[in-house]
């Protein structure tokens, strides 16, 4: 029986055009520092950061990222309260979207309107106006592999029809939607923290993934594209000592996450993802204080 393809849902608008004077930054960049605080229940978003920042240098320093098997929400707070990073097995193989291939979801879902990273994506991995394309997914495929350059790169992109494929663990109080970050290898987003926890699903294909704790942000540089998120010039994977000499003394971790597993990322903490193959990967953020803060937040 052939599928009823859908009419594909309309992106959602490019973000707006960089305000035109000094104030009218500050103003928009406060506005939304304001929501962001309100959404996660505190009352500065500052503050939440440097309560990250500070649990965080009371960790011991890690040699590898662990893996376990399946928690249910309790095993999982109770671990994540720990403030490290951890994989989990036994999760996200569960998933009908793991037993897809790439054939059925271009057959499928091919009609889809996706948006691509174009160009250097990462050297302008934090700009607002770092540049885009529409296309279909159909499209995206046969264009993605198909370069020497840069890959583009589908990412940070909400595709509903693929999360029905999708049963995510209720982790977390409030989380925001899902995300799907679909590239061929070689796409990547360089080292950055969120300051939201976030768990991590490699459904198709192999990540490398750097990380590095909160409290050695003053080693990588990092500079702010919003309240919620900093990002640094550093490349672990091509370290430049000589331009980035403090980098030396970060405490960066590399694991690679393979598919059918769940990576927890805590709040604050820097990571870089690269593609090592093919890879289809889906990611959710939570909308709280981070776990790792316990009744810390009661402060903020």
């Amino acid at each position: 029986m052939p599928i009823e393809k859908r009419p594909a849902p309309r992106l959602p608008p490019l973000p707006a055009a960089a305000p035109a004077t000094p104030e009218e930054a500050a103003a928009r960049s406060q506005a939304r520092e304001q929501r962001d605080a309100q959404v996660r229940g505190v009352a500065s978003i500052g503050a939440m950061r440097a309560a990250v920042i500070e649990a965080a240098r009371s960790l011991p320093r890690m040699s590898a990222v662990p893996r376990v098997p399946r928690l249910d929400a309790a095993a999982f707070r109770a671990r994540a309260t720990q403030g490290l990073p951890f994989i989990m097995t036994g999760v996200v193989n569960r998933w009908p979207l793991l037993s897809l291939t790439p054939q059925v979801l271009r057959e499928r879902y091919g009609h889809l309107r996706v948006r691509a990273r174009v160009g250097d994506y990462i050297g302008t991995a934090f700009h607002p106006d770092r540049a885009m394309q529409d296309m279909s997914l159909g499209e995206y495929l046969d264009l993605a592999p198909g370069t020497d350059a840069l890959p583009p790169y589908v990412g940070n992109l909400e595709l509903r029809e693929l999360n029905r494929m999708c049963h995510w663990p209720m982790y977390f109080g409030k989380m925001g939607p899902p995300r799907f970050w679909i590239g061929p290898e070689r796409t990547m987003t360089p080292l950055h923290c969120d300051y939201d926890d976030n768990i991590f699903a490699q459904i198709w294909g192999s990540k490398r993934i750097f990380l590095a704790p909160p409290h050695h942000e003053a080693f990588l540089y990092p500079s702010q594209a919003n309240a919620m998120l900093f990002g640094s010039p550093f490349d672990p994977e091509a370290p430049d000592f000589e331009r980035f000499p403090l980098a030396r003394q970060a405490a960066l971790v590399e694991c690679v996450v393979g598919p059918g597993e769940m990576l927890y990322v805590p709040a604050g903490w820097y990571h870089q993802v690269r593609a090592l193959s093919f890879s289809l990967s889906s990611n959710r953020w939570a909308r709280g204080v981070p776990l790792a803060l316990g009744t810390y937040p009661r402060r903020l």
